[in-house]
């Protein structure tokens, strides 16, 4: 077997699951990198378009979206007491405005993966209706509430390998279209999430391996049934394209507030990252609106740093965590993730500006904080996003190599809250008090 590289920059500090800032050596301007990539402005504008056809239907079937009439979409909210907790808790001034994108509190699956996994759904069920002669894109889509529709998709199956928020999303859209639905869950997914999806009607199969290992499963059980669909959360374009919709709609939201990003007032993203499509689809739209003006930074738990090591190494998705006896295990179920998706690391490579990593215990004070400042309520991968804005600030290096060291003071930065709101209390409660416990301990240490 070859050894994996150990002389790429920061190698040491990953390896002993340290916290890193890693900044990204072949970042381009967009100009140069859109030729690169292998997505298009077009394949945004068709997903959108896709979504749109959706929202009769989907206002009729799940009343919490009917609130946003038919559309998937969350509120983008200023955090100024959280900024100065952050300040305090990090010892490093934060100039700037501090916002949180609130998928903690999406409809229907209560997390980022209801843009990628529902959209999906979503596409495959439209393409297999219109193939049929049953649907025709000019027709109102609340049809596809009936029992003609639910029969017809009961014969068909949608597969997915999940640490459990896209599990939720698949399991929830698919199950209410009338699709059988299959979700393969690693040992690492919490037991709520499996149940959830149980009471959905989703048959879940449990493993005691890991998130990777779920995943091929099954791809190999999709193989062997010709009527049935997989989610590849690994090499997905159209999860990757249903997450890119969010940069228009966040430019509205924007704009409404009043928020300018240009040269001189800059956008910062901090993404929470597993294998890596959530935090890439969503980036790619951000850069496809804000070209060179916006900066995102994805954060990783120490010890599954999977787009990091694929980025870093150069190797995508030919390496992974435990190359480099790194274990994969985080209270991050979300990011459990060893092996980075390729498609995400080869489209990210020209386009990010960087990754940090953050210990687990810091994610559990961080609950705690963004609940007593703010009351958002985020299960422990989402916290992942918020220590983004110090960790840039700290890096004078990197303000200085990209011309940003005169900007901070005009710079907004966001910090997508990826999941939280389906967390039961009592495990909630759970994170919340041992991020409790962690600071007290912090404080009687100074």
């Amino acid at each position: 077997m070859t050894q994996p590289p150990k002389n790429f920059a920061l190698a040491d500090e990953i390896i002993a699951t340290q916290e890193v800032f890693w900044v990204n050596p072949t970042l381009l301007p967009f100009d140069e990198a859109r030729h690169l990539i292998d997505f298009k402005k077009e394949d945004e504008l068709e997903a959108a378009d896709r979504l749109e056809r959706f929202r009769p239907y989907l206002s009729q079937v799940f009343p919490e979206v009917r609130v946003f009439d038919g559309v998937i979409e969350s509120e983008l909210v200023s955090a100024p007491t959280m900024q100065a907790k952050l300040k305090e808790y990090c010892g490093v001034d934060l100039p700037g405005q501090l916002m949180i994108k609130l998928d903690n509190l999406l409809p229907i699956s209560g997390s980022i993966k209801a843009r990628g996994g529902i959209y999906e759904v979503l596409k495959h069920a439209e393409t297999l209706a219109v193939e049929k002669g049953i649907l025709d894109f000019g027709d109102d889509y609340s049809i596809l509430d009936t029992d003609r529709f639910r029969s017809f998709f009961s014969g068909y199956s949608l597969i997915v390998g999940s640490t459990g928020n896209l599990g939720l999303s698949i399991g929830i859209m698919g199950k209410k279209l009338g699709f059988n639905v299959i979700v393969h869950m690693s040992a690492d997914a919490q037991q709520w999430k499996k149940d959830l999806l149980r009471i959905k009607g989703a048959l879940v199969k449990e493993y005691e391996a890991d998130y990777g290992h779920a995943v091929a499963q099954g791809r190999a059980d999709a193989e062997s049934d010709e009527y049935s669909h997989f989610v590849d959360d690994e090499s997905s374009r159209d999860l990757f394209l249903g997450y890119a919709v969010a940069a228009s709609r966040l430019k509205q939201q924007l704009d409404k507030q009043g928020i300018i990003v240009d040269e001189g007032h800059p956008l910062f993203i901090y993404l929470p990252c597993g294998v890596g499509g959530g935090p890439g689809g969503v980036s790619f739209g951000l850069k496809l609106t804000f070209g060179d003006n916006v900066h995102c930074i994805f954060a990783e738990p120490t010890h599954a740093p999977a787009v990091l090591l694929g980025l870093a190494t150069g190797l995508h998705e030919k390496v992974c965590a435990q190359d480099y006896a790194i274990d994969g295990l985080t209270a991050a179920d979300g990011l459990a993730v060893s092996r980075p998706s390729g498609l995400v690391c080869r489209t990210m490579e020209p386009l990010l500006d960087g990754i940090y990593t953050i210990e687990d215990d810091v994610l559990h004070e961080l609950i705690t904080l963004i609940s007593d400042t703010e009351n958002i309520k985020l299960e422990p991968s989402a916290a992942a996003g918020l220590p983004g804005i110090a960790r840039v600030l700290k890096d004078s290096d990197y303000l200085c190599s990209k011309g940003l060291e005169k900007k901070m003071n005009q710079a907004t930065h966001i910090v997508w809250a990826t999941g939280g709101s389906m967390v039961p209390d009592s495990v909630w409660k759970s994170y919340y008090q041992r991020g409790k416990v962690l600071l007290s301990d912090r404080q009687s240490r100074r």
